[in-house]
């Protein structure tokens, strides 16, 4: 890593004056991950205000061929932020003002800090919710960059459904906007998409128009513990076969329970669990629940345990958005290793079956949990970061598992990304011609490469 060009630091410090920084503490915190990945910190650090800055930054980016790498919360799993060829860190999260609320239209434009709990928060009153969840308190625009997904996607979708606009400083500096608010628009290529999961790498997202939705009428919550991890999976299925317009349906596996409840001082059963969630009408509720519990029932499911009061739902759904963090600390300082898999929902019961016999030969602790209901879920290890060993096991059974996936029509990432920790799958999924053809956007956007280098594929 050579260092930053004298003219390029003056230049940038001229612009944003205390705002970029060059001390140890903040290159630390912008070039360390909470999994796996080593450190790779950046040679200077900016906290930009608004889409103009960020326009500039680019520009002498732009001029001196500095690397740049966008960071929103630094919640991400694979890397995806860790500047890894050093640079300039452009740090979003001080862009955190909501733009504007469109009530009638049911949509809002954020600048990329604002966080998801605090877009929600802001838009209680309206009677409006921004459905994606990922589970951590993650920036709008980091789930972009992303193409985020989380517990609500089986209902609501994804950062790709969720998304209607984007402003996006390109690596020159032409600040460019992809399409209107209109919900629907068939005027030329689809640019939207093609930032939405670019992961920083052909631009900065700054601003981003989102659909939003009305506050459901009732909204119920549930936990209900199974026999078997294959019978909790078969109702997942079965729901979403029969159409079932759940909200939510999450899975743990029996060593995920044991964790979260000692995590989060709960006294679940430790078996296999589905979390549930219901939205709509109190009448139309009734009749979901009436059939989730008969499909439950069927596979060997218990009671439910209800959560119908806002603070009890959100104790439940806080000690699922803590699973990760439970699952790493069933022993004291290891470090988390997470697979994010998706196959089609026929093929999860298969998936996870294979997935969980293989899991029983291995000496690492581990657990599983998931988005089943668009078929995804993850695997996470507790990895002694010291033990070569350990991280060798774990990155051939993430190879074995990914390949599984591929092998049912599935991918290697369901939210998380490529970064840097899933180059080699993204080949095995799509194919040479397909990453070169990605290459070749990448070259005609960023001719330079100095966005997010290292992400996604190599040039």
């Amino acid at each position: 890593m050579s260092d930053l060009n004298a003219d390029f630091v003056q230049s940038v410090e001229r612009l944003f004056g205390n705002r970029a920084t060059m001390a140890l503490a903040a290159l630390s915190q912008h070039g360390h991950s909470e999994v796996h990945y080593e450190d790779a910190l950046p040679q200077l650090v900016v906290y930009a205000h608004n889409t103009e800055e960020v326009a500039e930054l680019l520009k002498l980016a732009n001029q001196f061929e500095v690397p740049v790498t966008p960071y929103g919360a630094g919640t991400s799993v694979e890397g995806n932020a860790l500047p890894v060829h050093g640079g300039v860190c452009v740090d979003l999260s001080e862009m955190d003002s909501i733009l504007a609320i469109n009530q009638a239209d049911l949509d809002c434009t954020v600048q990329a800090g604002v966080r998801r709990e605090q877009l929600n928060d802001y838009l209680r009153d309206t009677g409006l919710f921004f459905p994606i969840d990922p589970g951590a308190n993650a920036t709008i625009g980091g789930m972009a960059s992303t193409r985020a997904s989380g517990t609500n996607a089986v209902r609501y979708g994804t950062m790709r459904e969720a998304v209607l606009s984007l402003r996006v400083v390109l690596p020159d500096g032409k600040i460019v906007r992809t399409s209107q608010r209109a919900k629907k628009s068939a005027a030329g290529y689809d640019l939207t998409r093609l930032f939405v999961g670019s992961e920083g790498t052909l631009g900065i997202i700054t601003e981003i128009t989102l659909r939003l939705h009305g506050i459901p009428e009732t909204i119920s919550a549930a936990v209900c513990p199974f026999n078997s991890l294959g019978g909790a999976v078969d109702t997942v299925v079965q729901i979403i076969q029969i159409g079932l317009p759940i909200a939510r349906v999450e899975i743990l596996d029996s060593a995920q329970m044991r964790a979260v409840n000692r995590w989060s001082q709960l006294s679940y059963a430790e078996q296999p669990t589905l979390f549930f969630e219901f939205h709509g009408s109190q009448a139309y509720v009734l009749e979901q629940i009436e059939t989730a519990k008969l499909l439950s029932h069927e596979n060997g499911g218990g009671e439910f345990s209800w959560a119908d009061k806002v603070e009890d739902r959100n104790r439940l759904w806080k000690a699922r958005h803590e699973a990760y963090y439970a699952a790493v600390n069933v022993r004291p300082n290891a470090v988390g290793w997470t697979s994010d898999v998706c196959v089609p929902i026929s093929r999860l019961a298969e998936c996870i079956e294979l997935t969980q016999h293989e899991l029983a030969e291995m000496q690492v602790p581990a657990t599983i949990l998931g988005h089943v209901g668009d078929g995804n879920f993850h695997v996470i290890f507790s990895i002694d970061p010291t033990s070569v060993d350990e991280l060798r096991a774990v990155e051939e059974f993430n190879k074995r598992l990914i390949s599984r996936a591929v092998a049912m029509d599935g991918t290697c990432t369901g939210e998380h990304g490529i970064g840097i920790g899933k180059k080699a799958c993204l080949l095995e999924e799509l194919g040479d011609d397909v990453v070169a053809l990605m290459r070749s956007i990448k070259g005609v956007i960023d001719p330079k490469g100095i966005m997010n280098p290292g992400k996604i594929f190599d040039l």
